[in-house]
């Protein structure tokens, strides 16, 4: 099969289009053939090597975290999908490789395909659509009436999150540039700040919760708008003690990791607020929520620009300027 691959880390390195073996089948995955993927800053950051000490992958490898395709396989003990269904999905880490024709995944990863959506629109949802479920409903547990800060409105995650935390009945502040203001209002936002002529913390006070994308000075001051009691859960680090423990790491890394998150763990006490780093795993039973809440109306995607496969490159180089509102989505076959 075709795919674009990875050959050794390097900041900014270049993707070689390549002949790949065909995924091999387990008995508790399902085949994929894969009919859109959508781009990341993950995969930026997982092809630079900033991940490598905990998410560690053997060159060359495949990049892309997230599909909509139709089933082609199923394995022996698969149960609730037959080949032909519609599907979307974010594999597990350590079996990505949506850049590509085909994948193995494991049903547990896999959800139907929202009925309403092109296979496009479907693959820009499973990786932002579950890290805004993980953030807001597992970890920071949204309530009706709770003031809710979402960072970066038009960005990938913003533009779920922004929809997701409506649905949960919060009052919602984001920030975006002049440029996006009405389109993260008509996604529900409550509170636009133009991040370029405006200090958030100046404007904002008494949050539930924030949901952090952005740098470590954004961070600080993050933690300055909550309530007491009040919740900072950070998408873009520093990973803290229990993501360590999560993932079973050794000393080593469990310290290293300790010290690089100390300093926001410790304002965070002072100020009598809580700090949780969220690294988004896959999960088919939430986007099968997920799903449910799109073909209702509830949670619309929205997509920047739709790249031909023999472009993922380019896609990808695009995603890396910032510039994108929503997803950057890749048609992989028709």
């Amino acid at each position: 099969m075709k795919a674009f691959v990875v050959d050794k880390y390097k900041k900014k390195g270049a993707l070689r289009l390549a002949d790949m073996p065909d995924p091999q089948v387990g008995e508790n995955d399902v085949l994929v053939r894969i009919q859109a993927t959508a781009i990341n800053l993950l995969d930026s950051k997982i092809r630079d090597g900033e991940f490598k000490l905990f998410l560690p992958y053997r060159p060359p490898f495949i990049l892309g975290h997230d599909l909509a395709g139709t089933i082609e396989k199923i394995g022996a003990n698969v149960r609730g999908f037959k080949v032909g269904d519609e599907v979307y999905a974010r594999p597990r880490d350590h079996r990505s490789g949506t850049f590509a024709e085909f994948i193995a995944v494991d049903q547990a990863d896999v959800a139907l395909k929202p009925a309403s959506l092109t296979m496009e629109e479907a693959a820009s949802i499973p990786l932002v659509g579950l890290t805004a479920w993980q953030a807001l409903v597992e970890v920071g547990k949204v309530k009706p009436g709770q003031k809710v800060f979402i960072q970066a409105g038009s960005g990938g995650v913003g533009t779920i999150a922004i929809q997701l935390a409506k649905h949960l009945g919060a009052v919602v502040a984001t920030t975006t540039s002049a440029a996006n203001i009405e389109l993260v209002k008509s996604l529900g936002a409550d509170v636009v700040i133009d991040y370029k002529t405006q200090d958030f913390e100046q404007l904002l006070s008494g949050y539930d919760l924030v949901l952090n994308s952005q740098d470590a000075g954004t961070l600080a001051k993050s933690l300055k708008i909550l309530k007491p009691g009040g919740l900072v859960v950070s998408i873009s680090g520093p990973p803290s003690p229990a993501f360590a423990r999560d993932l079973k790491l050794n000393l080593f890394l469990r310290f290293v990791i300790r010290m690089l998150s100390r300093g926001v763990r410790k304002q965070a006490r002072l100020l009598r607020v809580g700090y949780a780093f969220l690294f988004m795993r896959a999960e088919g039973a939430q986007l099968a929520q997920i799903a449910k809440l799109i073909d209702a109306g509830v949670i619309r995607p929205v997509v920047d620009k739709v790249f031909p496969f023999a472009q993922t490159a380019e896609a990808l180089a695009y995603v890396e300027t910032g510039r994108a509102k929503g997803k950057v989505v890749i048609t992989v076959a028709g």
